[in-house]
């Protein structure tokens, strides 16, 4: 069960990722309706992401597993920092492209 919270974060920050850039190629065709409802799934498939380390982290302290925490902590909080930042960057680069269309 545990493994599935990793192999799901790993999913949705590929989601957080790939949704923004879909609408940054997308942003010169005519259907331009649901570029908001993007960025937000993105958003939130970032924000479910970290979620899903979080409680990969709690299941550790659960279980009582001290190196493994020790071991993964610093590299935890690294990732995840860069998995936020970089789903903003390019959320709010689709907000600048779209608001420069209409």
């Amino acid at each position: 069960m545990s493994s599935m919270l990793n192999l799901g974060s790993l999913v949705l920050g590929l989601l957080a990722w790939i949704l923004p850039i879909i609408n940054l190629t997308r942003y010169k065709k005519d259907n331009q309706r649901n570029w908001s409802a993007l960025s937000i799934l993105s958003i939130s498939a970032c924000a479910i992401s970290l979620c899903f380390q979080v409680f990969y982290a709690n299941h550790l302290v659960i279980i009582e597993d001290w190196s493994a925490l020790m071991d993964i902590s610093g590299t935890m909080a690294f990732v995840s920092a860069f998995l936020l930042i970089v789903t903003v960057i390019l959320n709010a680069i689709t907000i600048v492209v779209y608001r420069k269309i209409k």
